[in-house]
């Protein structure tokens, strides 16, 4: 079997390497470079916190397992010549400054324990132990163990390295513009500007640009952009251990609102920065920073560390997450399309639920056993019809 994948972010060279390592004949094409979109403009994050119950909880707590078992896997395999994708189990602290999100935060707790998510209640004072540094305001917190963090960029390389080892091509500054097609108008490849490649399967892995290339291939899906920013401090001794964020971050993930939210999330790096955000807004693919959405975020990011006012911010940076209307990625095939699979539209949770996402698509082909059920990710699903109606 043959297959194309398109996009070489962190989906793309998951996807490649799960469909490779099973001996299957892939060719990954990107338009720009290997990780040069959404995988270079996140924060790195593998949440269960900000889920809640329901099928993405599923997938990100499958995929929470499963990243732990690839790290290792990957670093076994490429060596230390190779650089680390800084994989750390670090633990995630949701806080909250009001009364009245006090109760809002235990209630999601509790139904996320239901549902197998490790989480801890915890008092003010022991969450300053957690965080030393953290603002004295804070009323109500809760500790996720499961949260962890990696460098997304190195994952990407890592995995894309992994799968050439497989076997896998990967051209960059190839875009697809069209399909092939066989005469009963099945799949058979992609047209690219400089030329075309055959396949009897192709991957959609194009992240926020997965819609465009949905459309060049004769199909509709409404994937959005959804910009977010983010900023970065200079190097500083740790003073930041777990990824920090205020409890109006998971509103505004679950939010479906087009114009600017900001929540506070605060996480040091392997390399001694600290990455402070997030704002979300959708304004179609426009690259810009806005100087106004970083003071907002950083304001709220000194209100939880007062230390921060006097760190130097080194740079920001906008990138844009693959959202889709009702919040669920889309992993399978296209029932309009024989031949063509979607694996995206996860949003912010993309490194996360990467591994997943790869491991559901390699049973969806190979017609080996689920490892979840997939029914909620189909591109058939109810919640998805009106908008695909919309779309056609």
């Amino acid at each position: 079997m043959k297959a194309v994948v398109v996009g070489a972010g962190v989906i793309g060279a998951a996807c490649a390497r799960a469909l490779a390592q099973a001996g299957i004949a892939v060719t990954v094409l990107e338009r720009g470079a290997a990780a040069s979109g959404t995988s270079a403009a996140c924060e790195g994050n593998l949440l269960v916190s900000d889920k809640s119950p329901g099928p993405e909880l599923e997938l990100a707590l499958f995929s929470t397992r499963r990243w732990g078992v690839v790290a290792a896997e990957l670093a076994d395999e490429l060596g230390a010549g190779f650089p680390s994708i800084e994989y750390d189990r670090k633990g995630g602290l949701v806080v909250c400054c009001a009364a009245a999100g006090a109760t809002a935060l235990q209630d999601l707790g509790n139904r996320q324990r239901a549902c197998g998510v490790l989480v801890e209640r915890l008092h003010p004072a022991e969450a300053r132990v957690l965080e030393p540094d953290l603002t004295g305001d804070v009323v109500a917190a809760a500790y996720y163990p499961q949260d962890a963090q990696l460098q997304p960029t190195a994952a990407t390389e890592a995995l894309l390295a992994s799968a050439r080892r497989a076997g896998a091509q990967v051209f960059t500054g190839e875009e697809v513009i069209g399909p092939r097609r066989r005469a009963d108008g099945t799949l058979c490849g992609v047209a690219t500007r400089s030329g075309g490649y055959d396949a009897d399967i192709v991957v959609n892995c194009a992240g926020p640009w997965a819609g465009a290339v949905a459309t060049s291939l004769g199909v509709e899906l409404p994937v959005l952009p959804r910009r977010g920013m983010i900023l970065v401090t200079t190097r500083m001794p740790p003073r930041i251990r777990h990824k920090v964020y205020g409890d109006d971050y998971v509103n505004a993930t679950q939010s479906a609102d087009a114009m600017l939210q900001t929540s506070t999330v605060v996480e040091s790096t392997a390399a001694g920065t600290v990455l402070i955000g997030s704002s979300r807004e959708r304004v179609g693919l426009d690259p810009r920073t806005d100087m106004a959405v970083a003071a907002q975020i950083a304001r709220k990011a000194v209100a939880l560390f007062p230390f921060l006012a006097e760190t130097t911010v080194l740079r920001s940076y906008a990138g844009f997450r693959p959202y889709m209307p009702d919040h669920l990625p889309v992993i399978g095939p296209d029932p309009r399309l024989p031949g063509l699979y979607h694996v995206a539209g996860h949003e912010g949770a993309g490194i996360g639920l990467s591994i997943a996402s790869a491991d559901l698509l390699l049973a969806q082909v190979t017609g080996s056993s689920m490892p979840y059920d997939g029914t909620p990710f189909a591109v058939d699903r109810p919640s998805l019809a009106i908008h695909l109606q919309r779309a056609a």
